[in-house]
């Protein structure tokens, strides 16, 4: 069913609060994009959910040990993609980890830029397999790996040009659609391509969040791991043996747990009354002997947005507040947390790190993944680890995302600043590794009014501007790029997380504005 347009502007009205749906928006698109819109969204209603469950079928998580042009099921995911292409009546061409899909010729071109990898998943969080479009669990949502993040603008930019191409709409530029298959593991292969390859002269990723995205923050990582658990000072006492969470870098963790060696019922019940406070986490408990596991299930969420989700390391860490651990291996893991890093993703606990933006928003600080090494060199954690981290040591990979406001410099400086008074006060020595990426911005982007005029008109909002966003997308390497959708600002983004999807209505009306923006930027 089209997403009519007083539905759509009550539904992001709502979501954007302080925005009114009014009369004053900026000039509507002209009727050749609108009829080209409607007729997506009337002719392929159906088939763009059909499609989206084909892509979603392909299993694309990366493998580390393979490159994105020799990996088998990446292969068979760009053949079905060039396939469906060429049976579109567009032109396609496979240049191994890039598929480029065309409308159209001319020497100015209009590029649309997707990726085809997704995310690890945990097939057991899921109600069907992840790689299945469940259309029923929910109604009214398609819960996928890859639903949001990045299939579904795939199967929309694919049929928007599909409806171009159905009514034969005159266009004086190429529109492209590059389709990257290593976006959320290794950008290498990307960065070679487009100094090989002539790109268009403006760019729309599809990978982010509307009205627009103008600016990014820069991702980092802080790994700190601290040294194999010593014996406890006072011999029988109760003892961290084990602490880890997380599943990669990027995402907001689920699950954590712990196991406490020589535990009591006092110290579970007190362990119990704290996590019970928490809001939001789900905890376990279960005695093997003498040792008491406690897990602890929050809610994932995608790392740059930390607010979305509900942190089980954190949370955790804070439950076993209780008591007063030795400070080596997991008791030092979990006292860090506690005392540099707190509940919060702001990093406000860490010394005189935290710091916002006025456009950008604040910097994020958040633990993603902990993992307890068996072997003297640091196992991947989707983070750098420290090389020489020793045999038994525990990990704490902490995901970043900086905002401008200060280099890269500054910060690594203060990180550092902070880590030492820990270390001093604390005498325990960790290795240290960090990674501080840099925030980019947008600054020469011609394609905005067209965007906030087809955004404003399908959505009801008046007077929209371009946002920044934590994330990090590959509008870094096409000139004069920014993102536009796939989902509304200011509404949970489920991509990374073990409950990704998107809605039905809003899978459409990403239709209805794909089509719209592409008629009027080649027109």
């Amino acid at each position: 069913m089209k997403t009519s347009r007083p539905l759509a502007g009550l539904l992001l009205a709502a979501a954007l609060g302080s925005a009114t749906v009014a009369s004053a928006a900026p000039a509507a698109p002209g009727e050749a994009a609108l009829n080209a819109a409607k007729h997506a969204a009337t002719a392929y209603r159906t088939d763009v959910v059909d499609l989206l469950a084909k892509l979603v079928s392909y299993n694309t998580v990366a493998d580390d040990k393979v490159p994105c042009d020799k990996n088998p099921r990446h292969a068979e995911f760009k053949a079905f993609l060039k396939g469906e292409a060429e049976r579109f009546g567009l032109d396609a061409a496979d240049h191994g980890c890039v598929v480029v899909i065309g409308l159209g010729q001319g020497e100015e071109r209009v590029g649309l830029v997707a990726h085809g990898d997704v995310q690890p998943v945990d097939p057991s969080k899921w109600k069907k397999s992840p790689f299945e479009l469940d259309r029923t669990s929910e109604p009214g949502k398609l819960l996928a790996r890859g639903a949001e993040d990045d299939k579904g603008p795939i199967a929309t930019a694919l049929y928007a040009m599909k409806s171009l191409k159905d009514l034969q709409l005159p266009l004086s530029k190429r529109i492209e659609l590059y389709v990257y298959m290593a976006e959320e593991s290794d950008w290498g292969p990307l960065e070679q391509f487009v100094k090989t390859h002539p790109l268009p002269q403006v760019n729309i990723t599809l990978d982010a969040e509307y009205p627009a995205v103008t600016a990014e923050k820069g991702y980092g990582t802080l790994a700190v791991t601290l040294p194999k658990p010593a014996l406890p000072a006072e011999p029988g006492g109760p003892v961290i043996s084990q602490f880890g969470g997380g599943f990669f870098g990027s995402q907001i963790p689920e699950d954590a747990q712990a196991t406490i060696a020589d535990a009591t019922p006092a110290l579970e019940a007190q362990i119990r009354q704290r996590g019970a406070k928490q809001t939001g986490m789900r905890y376990g408990f279960e005695w093997k002997g003498q040792d008491l596991v406690v897990t602890a299930k929050g809610v994932s969420a995608h790392s740059s947005k930390p607010e979305d989700g509900i942190n089980a390391i954190s949370m955790l860490a804070d439950a076993l507040a209780v008591h007063s651990w030795p400070d080596a291996g997991a008791g030092a893991a979990v006292n860090f947390l506690n005392e540099m890093v707190g509940t919060g993703y702001l990093g406000e606990k860490f010394g005189n790190i935290a710091y916002r933006d006025a456009f950008m928003g604040p910097m994020t600080f958040a633990p993603t993944v902990i993992r307890q090494h068996a072997a003297a060199t640091a196992a991947t954690s989707g983070a750098p680890a420290g090389a020489d981290a020793a045999a038994g040591g525990i990990e704490v990979a902490i995901n970043i995302r900086r905002p401008q406001g200060k280099t890269a410099e500054q910060l690594t400086n203060e990180i550092n600043a902070a880590l030492a008074q820990w270390q001093g006060a604390h005498g325990a020595p960790a290795n240290v590794s960090m990674e501080i990426g840099d925030p980019w911005v947008q600054k020469d982007a011609p394609q905005l009014p067209v965007l906030m005029s087809v955004f404003s008109y399908y959505t009801g909002i008046k007077e929209p501007k371009p946002v920044a966003v934590g994330g990090g997308t590959n509008s870094r390497l096409f000139p004069r790029a920014v993102s536009f959708g796939p989902s509304m600002p200011r509404t949970v983004y489920t991509g990374h997380s073990e409950h990704e999807f998107i809605t039905v209505k809003q899978l459409l009306l990403n239709l209805e504005m794909y089509t719209a923006v592409m008629a009027e930027l080649a027109k």
